[in-house]
């Protein structure tokens, strides 16, 4: 193990967010540096259970008190090794992930848990600057082709993973530049594109080709995708939003959260001088209160709204680790992200009954109702409607699965009852040689599960493609399985 009194003489801690006046002048990162000497203090806090509950909250797998036990002795490129040996994007997961681990630590059961997600990313952001991650080329060819359509976290694993087991794949993403919603759905002071950036000049130098700017279905067919290439993974994602039809829906200024936050992420990459889209001096309304919204929530703030409100059907959630939810489990507790920390205000127990406007069609508030839970859905409390006023609103309340009628058409694909492309255990479609990976089929879901099923799609896809497979697959239902 590591520090073996680590957890006793070690508090958890965390490297500081930059001033909110600072980086609300900027869309940098918020975190400011963590000195080597303190993160290894922090790696010395990780126990080495006899049954490392982080690895049951980690879908990756991902050999924590390994990597833990390496950092607190120094040996960070070793670390770098037993890190990679699991995760292809470490630095995505690192800045992105809910960190479930961190919630199943056995530290965590009394105590502050250990920070695995921030020795993650302090090891991978090391390699990179010592130069650790380098191209990995096949040792040979197999002479087998692979299409990967979207370039997501789980396209973009199963292409790593399917390039460096010999096959040659080519990624068909159907935005102008590869990266899916890392690219266009997550705002620069969360992840800066530049980690996506050097990613994609690893694996073109491993082989893989990349494809911007082609949407399947409609600039080449799934009939042309399946007689060029051997096999085909979908990685699509699940980017149809959920919408709200309630009157005034059709008012101006009301936007889902993906038309609002893409454009914000093209002015950062030089397409534009300014949004089409900019909430400067304006009232923001943001319906729901996850990732989505927080992050509706600072691009908001950085462009330099008048006032933010975020609202949200649900009661406002504990401080504390429900009873219902109890260890190891990922509870849902009130957390304050550093969009929150930035202001703007959160209303819970609310339901939005209509949107008003004025004569020019022009949305200026919300008419919303307390709510309370009732016989599993919830109902409007009495005597509480109000109007909130809004210059622009902001739907940000889920997806519901893929944006794939003529894709699925074109494929043969089937739908599932909840919406998703159907598939078997092993990512197996229906059609001979086409495969499902990540949010597409399993229904939207957390990055460390979209490139866990990237990594065992891929593995499946090797074993159809080779009839026998050394790569590794998290997901233990496909893990080293013939496809027969």
């Amino acid at each position: 193990m590591a520090d073996p009194k680590g957890f006793l003489t070690t508090d958890r801690e965390l490297p500081t967010r930059r001033p909110v006046d600072v980086r609300l002048q900027d869309w940098r990162e918020v975190y400011n540096e963590f000195p080597g000497e303190k993160l290894e203090k922090q790696a010395g806090r990780c126990m080495d259970c006899g049954i490392p509950f982080c690895h049951n909250g980690c879908p990756l797998g991902n050999l924590i008190p390994e990597w833990n036990d390496l950092v607190w002795h120094g040996d960070w490129q070793a670390a770098s090794e037993r890190l990679h040996a699991t995760n292809n994007f470490p630095e995505f997961t690192g800045r992105l992930c809910p960190a479930p681990c961190e919630t199943a630590c056995v530290l965590g059961i009394n105590a502050d848990p250990v920070t695995i997600k921030q020795v993650e990313v302090s090891i991978i952001d090391r390699a990179w600057d010592s130069g650790w991650v380098t191209p990995q080329q096949p040792e040979r060819l197999s002479g087998k082709t692979v299409a990967v359509i979207g370039s997501g976290p789980a396209g973009l694993a199963a292409a790593q993973q399917l390039s460096r087991a010999g096959h040659t794949v080519a990624v068909y993403e159907r935005a102008d530049r590869i990266g899916g919603l890392l690219r266009y759905g997550i705002p620069e002071f969360k992840m800066e594109k530049r980690h996506i950036d050097r990613r994609i000049a690893q694996m073109e130098a491993e082989g893989v080709k990349f494809r911007a700017g082609v949407e399947v279905g409609i600039d080449i067919t799934g009939d042309d995708l399946r007689r060029r290439y051997d096999a085909v993974v979908v990685a699509i994602g699940a980017t149809a939003w959920r919408d709200l039809p309630v009157p005034g829906r059709d008012l101006k200024g009301i936007y889902q959260a993906m038309e609002f936050l893409p454009l914000a992420n093209r002015v950062q990459e030089g397409d534009m001088a300014e949004s089409p889209i900019t909430v400067t001096g304006k009232h923001v309304v943001i319906i729901g209160g996850g990732d989505t919204g927080a992050d509706c929530l600072g691009t908001s703030h950085r462009q330099g709204a008048a006032s933010v409100t975020q609202i949200e059907i649900l009661p406002m959630p504990s401080s504390t680790r429900p009873e219902g939810q109890p260890w190891p489990t990922y509870p849902m507790t009130y957390r304050v992200t550093s969009a929150h920390e930035e202001g703007g205000d959160r209303v819970y127990a609310v339901s939005t009954t209509e949107f008003v406007g004025d004569d020019a069609g022009n949305v200026t508030g919300l008419r919303l109702v307390e709510v309370e839970p009732h016989e599993g859905g919830f109902r409007a409390i009495e005597g509480t409607e109000r109007v909130l006023p809004a210059d622009y609103v902001f739907l940000s309340m889920g997806f519901v699965g893929p944006e794939a009628s003529t894709l699925a058409e074109q494929l043969g694909l089937t739908l599932d009852a909840r919406g998703n492309l159907e598939r078997d255990a092993r990512y197996r479609t229906s059609v001979e040689g086409v495969f499902v990976a990540g949010d597409a089929g399993r229904g939207q879901s957390l990055i460390v599960w979209a490139i866990a099923e990237g990594r065992s799609a891929a593995a499946t896809v090797d074993a159809y493609l080779s009839g026998t497979t050394n790569l590794p697959s998290p997901i233990k239902s496909t893990a080293r399985q013939l496809l027969v």
